[in-house]
């Protein structure tokens, strides 16, 4: 007999009929007569209850199903007499896959806090609410890659290891085979890389965006999903060392087509979300976030607000709010400022742009004012930016003369000026960080919460 998922079990299996269902025990309960046992095997939210008739099973056998063990079993699917499930499982065979010493297993009945499950990150998936998480983040993968294979993108990977700081995003983790403790040294003390495995300093990369512009470039319209890096010492509940990123680079889009992708993609996603994880989705707004449907829905049945970065600042200005960090033209604005103006003045999600181009990557295209460039943010509620992009700049003399301002190595980027010397276009991009995604999906407070294994300073666990 083949397994059947729970999942499926519950959604359409056929009352009266033996199935074989497989999984892990949450709870078992039971007398002298019957026993019940609650069975999750990831699939759903949902357990299934299997009862057991203490007459036909061994006592020694039952004993052995504790919360946390692994069991198969084989039974009759039938109405349920008892409250909380419509129909359960009158079980004729029980096999123990793995045992589970409950005097030892960290995940009992009571509840635990969220900073306690991060450090058994192993186990934690078995919870309710990391099942549930985890389940949305591979929801929202398969739509990612369903909403850009549905518009005709080329779904390009792009290098983890890269030469540059190109990027200009912060700071870097090395790679390197050298020995940390013979390092060989250039006749001036310093570390011959030539010596290294690519012959060359090396380090994983902080975005995939300047290759994809390379694709985009040739093939129209392009997007990368993958991992990124940021050696950032920083231990807020917005940042991670490692996280994945999404990246689509378009030909002949202005800043305008730029904003409607964004806007288009992340409702798509949001439509997903609620129509695909429901189940887990009504499990967390129940649990952790009561706004977070009503916030998801908001989302879809508003247009963004856009305005330009000037416009907001004065909004900023004029607020009778006291902002931590002061608001001139000119500065970053901080995730107080951007929820502010989401939340409370708009009352919606905001695209801003035109930002100060001091303030931006240099790749961003120049407006004819010679100030400001045509970035773009998407601002949501509760997180702040969630999209940041631009449209790129074309011009070989422009893009030339800010890298050379901003002193980066043209032997970096080279390549890259390459393409705006030969059939340059109009094109645009953006980034959207996958893991401030699912925060804003799940309604959690923590990123750390959002990705399997978080990597932050001085925790790379698992």
């Amino acid at each position: 007999m083949k397994r059947t998922k729970v999942k499926d079990l519950l959604s359409n299996g056929e009352i009266h009929k033996d199935y074989m269902i497989e999984g892990w025990v949450r709870t078992h309960r039971g007398n002298k007569n019957v026993h019940f046992i609650a069975l999750n095997d990831g699939s759903i939210i949902h357990n299934i209850q299997i009862v057991a008739d203490a007459n036909v099973f061994e006592e020694e056998l039952l004993k052995k199903i504790t919360t946390g063990s692994c069991i198969q079993a084989i039974g009759t699917l039938v109405p349920s007499q008892g409250q909380g499930q419509k129909v359960e499982i009158q079980a004729k065979q029980i096999k123990i896959h793995g045992t589970c010493d409950p005097e030892t297993y960290p995940l009992q009945k009571k509840g635990h806090s969220l900073e306690f499950l991060r450090t058994i990150a192993h186990l934690r998936p078995r919870t309710n609410t990391f099942g549930a998480i985890f389940r949305i983040r591979h929801h929202m993968a398969f739509a990612i890659h369903h909403y850009f294979n549905s518009k005709g993108f080329v779904y390009l990977h792009t290098p983890i290891i890269t030469g540059s700081d190109c990027e200009g995003a912060g700071q870097m983790f090395r790679v390197t085979t050298l020995d940390l403790y013979n390092l060989p040294k250039t006749k001036d003390g310093k570390i011959d890389f030539s010596e290294d495995f690519f012959g060359k300093e090396t380090s994983l990369t902080v975005s995939g965006q300047l290759e994809g512009e390379l694709g985009a470039l040739a093939l129209s319209e392009i997007y990368t999903f993958g991992p990124t890096f940021r050696a950032e010492n920083s231990n807020t509940p917005r940042h991670l060392a490692e996280f994945w990123m999404i990246e689509p680079e378009m030909a002949f889009y202005d800043i305008n087509d730029n904003m409607d992708l964004a806007e288009d993609f992340i409702k798509f996603l949001v439509k997903y979300a609620l129509e695909h994880c429901t189940d887990d989705l009504n499990f967390l707004n129940e649990m952790y976030d009561k706004e977070l449907i009503n916030r998801l829905n908001f989302v879809l049945e508003h247009p963004f607000e856009r305005l330009t970065y000037t416009e907001a600042i004065n909004i900023l200005l004029e607020a009778k709010e006291n902002f931590e960090f002061p608001v001139f033209w000119g500065c970053d604005l901080q995730s107080e400022h951007e929820r502010y103006l989401v939340e409370k003045y708009f009352k919606r999600p905001v695209i801003l742009t035109d930002y100060p181009k001091e303030i931006k990557a240099f790749y961003m295209k120049q407006n004819d004012d010679g100030k400001t460039v045509r970035a773009m943010d998407v601002l949501f509620p509760k997180i702040g930016e969630i999209i940041g992009g631009s449209q790129r700049e074309d011009d070989y003399d422009k893009l030339n003369n800010r890298i050379k301002e901003l002193q980066i190595p043209e032997k970096d980027v080279w390549w890259y000026l390459e393409t705006r010397k030969f059939g340059t276009a109009p094109h645009s991009g953006f980034g959207l960080g996958f893991e401030r995604l699912i925060l804003f999906i799940t309604g959690m407070a923590n990123i750390r919460d959002v990705i399997p294994f978080p990597r932050t300073p001085k925790n790379a666990e698992f």
